[in-house]
């Protein structure tokens, strides 16, 4: 399977009121230490995308600061904030357990 339908896969896997970071989405995809071309890679599907990029945060719980509509997204999914655009990671962070 390439890069770009891994990445897909694994995001949309990721249930509401969850997120994965970067990294993680790299290494459920089988590729670990590429979150930056994850990032590229979501970046490139754009904002109405089918694939629930929203779902997708740093490691630190950030949110993507060029896409404002990203939090109100994770809101509407009940996704709980530290501060203005830092996810709950702790809450919120999804552990799939063997799903791929």
């Amino acid at each position: 399977m390439d890069f770009v339908r891994a990445v897909e896969e694994v995001v949309r896997a990721i249930p509401r009121g969850r997120v994965l970071t970067y990294g993680d989405v790299a290494a459920l995809a089988g590729m670990p230490g590429y979150a930056r071309q994850v990032g590229k890679t979501l970046g490139a599907m754009g904002f109405d995308s089918p694939v629930p990029c929203h779902r997708v945060v740093t490691v630190q719980g950030r949110t993507a600061p060029h896409w404002p509509g990203q939090v109100e997204l994770l809101r509407a999914e009940g996704v709980a904030f530290v501060g203005a655009v830092n996810v709950d990671m702790k809450r919120h962070r999804w552990r799939p357990a063997d799903e791929f």
